[in-house]
């Protein structure tokens, strides 16, 4: 099982609201879910972000792989640093 980390699209129409989920690679986008680690408001000045740092570090040291949004996400929250360091710190 390919485990992603992505968005899921919420809120109303014009109106968008993300979820940071980890989910199956084949599920469909609102669809089916594993667990919820975060949320992504793009519509307040600047983007508000909430991260469950602990739960996104320990999908990605168990072969999780972000989507390339979520990658960015993460990149300025600072945990791709933490898991890479983590990482390689040997």
């Amino acid at each position: 099982m390919a485990v992603k980390i992505r968005l899921k699209r919420m809120g109303s129409k014009k109106r968008p609201f993300y979820r940071v989920v980890v989910a199956d690679s084949r599920s469909p986008r609102d669809g089916r879910f594993i667990e919820i680690v975060g949320t992504y408001n793009p519509l307040v000045e600047p983007a508000e972000v909430k991260l469950e740092e602990e739960n996104i570090l320990n999908w990605l040291s168990n072969g999780a792989q972000p989507s390339d949004t979520v990658k960015n996400i993460l990149s300025k929250a600072g945990i791709m640093e933490k898991f890479h360091n983590a990482k390689y710190s040997k």
